[in-house]
């Protein structure tokens, strides 16, 4: 969703990045620029002024860290005041009251509420084994009610008996009396929307929330929405005093101006988003990772926390027993490729990545096909058991068999023919250690600091000087975020840019970094 405003801002500070020493004139033209970019990705004219005049303000006079040029030096400031605006901390739901506690869906007809309960709902449950009833109080809307209770059975979560005769205000009662004689920890209930915010949606809201006195009133707002977002924001808050906001269809093409817009204007954080049309798409609104998202510093955090949610701890222990042996055969690669496609695709991966903009939006402009994934798999799936476990069985006549059976060209088999010697000759080097000097060092940096740092912020110098510790040679990092700028890639320079890393062929357009091939990223805890 942020795409579009990352893309304007990216240029501007490209710009920057390069300068020695900055003067007024120079801060004036980028602020200028930056009040361009956040009004074209519909942020509202006064949170644009009001970010603009803050960005100013620390600005002046502010001191200018050792090793760290004036340019790098605004941008971190831009980072700072995108993080306060969109809220310095994650706010999850609140459950801390007297089961069951209640949560109430409002917001306008086509934003996504009824959809939004059933996610929260399975989150609840599966996250943290809350016992959850959902309850639809939408009369108006057809099969309205019919919609949350087959989502009910879909995440496996309880849904009140629908009585057609019923008002939403009876509705509440029931479902508030019910979920207290039956011991549920969680009551959900969805409202009636409209096209369009009026008095009667107000009315009836309210005196929803009268009867049921949720501890929780949830704004859920298209994030497509665009301008007409705060409008919206500001008309349920004054009337009903909402306790935060879910943003939907954050993975669209919208320019982003909504999440900036809404929590800026009332005040309230965003506490979810949801970013896919499955029921456990959902994540926690966090601001300094979207604020990293935008400025184009990538999200390892997320990425990491998304491979330890697809890749089981039995899984990764699996892959390092065949590492340690040398061996990487088909079957492996189709788990590689199926963790990939459920993590995002490629296309979700380079997003996460600090400094991997430039070359996501090459890949863009090559036309990348992000379901040469799905054609790998159907691929390896056409082969017979024996061919998976030993590939050199893959003669002439095989590969026309699995083309035929693929529904592909014999091309594309020699393609994932050679993808896959690739990767396996790499993960014999591993078996054997030649990466290990390398790998070890590495991990000693990590240690010695509790952890992965955020190379994306850190000081050059210092980055060189940390490696230097450890006894890593600082140009084999040379291309890392935080070792020296990435270079920007042209749309035939991708293959040859993704090559120089080292790494092997990656689904759909050659080679990528070492990291990006080993399995095992995450554990699940």
């Amino acid at each position: 969703m942020f795409e579009s405003l990352s893309d304007r801002l990216g240029k501007i500070f490209d710009g920057l990045r390069g300068r020695g020493a900055l003067s007024a004139d120079d801060v004036d033209a980028a602020l200028r620029e930056i009040r361009h970019a956040l009004i074209k990705a519909d942020v509202s004219l006064e949170v644009v002024r009001a970010f603009v005049e803050q960005i100013k303000n620390s600005a002046i006079g502010v001191k200018v860290t050792r090793s760290v040029t004036p340019g790098q030096q605004v941008i971190k400031i831009v980072h700072d005041e995108l993080v306060a605006v969109l809220g310095k901390t994650t706010i999850g739901i609140d459950l801390n009251a007297k089961a069951p506690v209640t949560l109430l869906m409002v917001g306008l007809q086509g934003s996504g509420k009824t959809t939004t309960a059933a996610k929260i709902a399975k989150r609840l449950k599966d996250r943290q084994k809350k016992k959850v009833l959902l309850a639809s109080l939408d009369t108006r809307r057809p099969a309205a009610m019919e919609q949350l209770r087959v989502l009910g059975e879909q995440v496996g979560v309880d849904t009140l008996a629908i009585i057609r005769s019923e008002t939403s205000v009876e509705i509440a009662r029931r479902a508030e009396r019910e979920g207290r004689l039956n011991g549920y920890d969680v009551l959900i209930l969805d409202t009636a929307g409209r096209t369009n915010i009026d008095e009667d949606l107000m009315a009836e809201t309210v005196s929803i929330r009268n009867i049921a006195n949720p501890h929780e009133i949830l704004l859920v707002v298209d994030a497509l929405t665009g301008q007409d977002a705060i409008n919206v924001a500001r008309s349920f808050d004054g009337r009903l005093d909402i306790t935060g906001i879910v943003l939907t269809r954050v993975d669209g093409d919208g320019r982003g101006g909504a999440a900036l817009s809404m929590r800026a204007a009332t005040g309230k954080p965003i506490k979810l988003i949801g970013v896919g049309e499955k029921m456990d798409a959902l994540e926690d609104f966090h601001p300094s990772r979207i604020a990293d998202r935008i400025l184009g510093m990538g999200d390892i955090v997320s990425l990491v926390e998304k491979a330890a949610e697809h890749v089981s701890a039995e899984d990764a222990q699996k892959m390092v027993k065949k590492l340690k042996k040398g061996t990487f055969d088909f079957e492996d690669l189709r788990a590689q490729l199926l963790q990939m496609k459920k993590m995002g695709g490629m296309g979700g991966l380079m997003a996460m990545m600090p400094g991997m903009g430039e070359i996501k939006k090459a890949m863009a402009d090559a036309n990348i096909d992000e379901k040469m994934l799905d054609r790998q798999v159907a691929i390896i799936n056409s082969m017979t058991k024996k061919e998976r476990v030993a590939p050199n069985l893959l003669n002439a006549s095989r590969r026309k068999r699995i083309a035929a059976g693929a529904g592909v060209e014999v091309s594309e088999i020699n393609k994932l023919a050679k993808q896959h010697r690739q990767m396996a000759d790499m993960m014999k080097k591993v078996g054997k250690g030649g990466m290990g000097a390398l790998g070890g060092k590495m991990g000693q940096m990590t240690v010695g600091m509790g952890g992965m740092p955020d190379l994306s912020k850190m000081d050059p110098a210092q980055f060189e000087q940390m490696a230097r510790q450890v006894g890593i040679d600082p140009s084999q990092l040379k291309g890392l975020p935080g070792a020296a700028p990435t270079p920007k890639a042209l749309p035939s320079d991708v293959g040859t840019m993704l090559k120089s890393s080292g790494g092997p062929a990656l689904p759909g357009f050659g080679a990528a970094p070492r990291f990006l091939a080993l399995p095992g990223l995450g554990k699940k805890k």
